[in-house]
């Protein structure tokens, strides 16, 4: 793909800042679709898609848990890593209003607000990761070494099998 189809958005401007190499893949956008919509159009492995899942504690304190695409975080287990009663999704809007990126194209690099990353410690095992770029139909593909070192994650293992 040429370089000049490259959406420029915050997460885009964050991985030059910290020069990622990165692969830009553009794909057609479907409602509700997730991660096996990218999957089937781009040819790759749902595993080595990378959600961006913004949730919050029963405090409403907003936190980003990054999993592999073919799996689902176990809230209960992360409530009890985080040593908090519940944690469960973010409402659409506020998900939006705290990342400044649509549901669908949310990006972990480049939120509007600072917030906390953990991320499954099994996606460091994966040789590239496709993490969300930003925009709705869009996916970049990085080292997760190097999305390691730009997000500064916590590794958490709280991945159970997708229904």
């Amino acid at each position: 793909m040429a370089k000049d189809k490259t959406p420029v958005t915050p997460a885009i401007r964050v991985l030059r800042a910290a020069k990622v190499a990165f692969t830009p893949h553009l794909y057609t956008y479907e409602d509700k679709g997730g991660t096996a919509v990218c999957a089937r159009q781009l040819g790759f492995s749902e595993h080595a898609i990378i959600k961006t899942l913004v949730m919050e504690d029963d405090q409403a304190t907003p936190l980003i848990v990054l999993m592999h695409g073919d799996r689902q975080v176990s809230t209960r287990e992360l409530a009890r890593v985080l040593a908090v009663k519940s944690v469960q999704p973010c409402s659409p809007d506020t998900a939006s209003r705290l990342t400044g990126y649509l549901v669908g194209g949310t990006s972990p690099f480049g939120t509007k607000r600072p917030l906390p990353v953990y991320m499954e410690e099994t996606i460091l095992h994966l040789p590239q990761i496709y993490i969300n770029g930003g925009k709705r139909g869009f996916l970049v593909g990085i080292s997760p070494q190097d999305a390691e070192r730009v997000l500064q994650p916590v590794l958490v293992h709280v991945a159970t099998q997708a229904d």
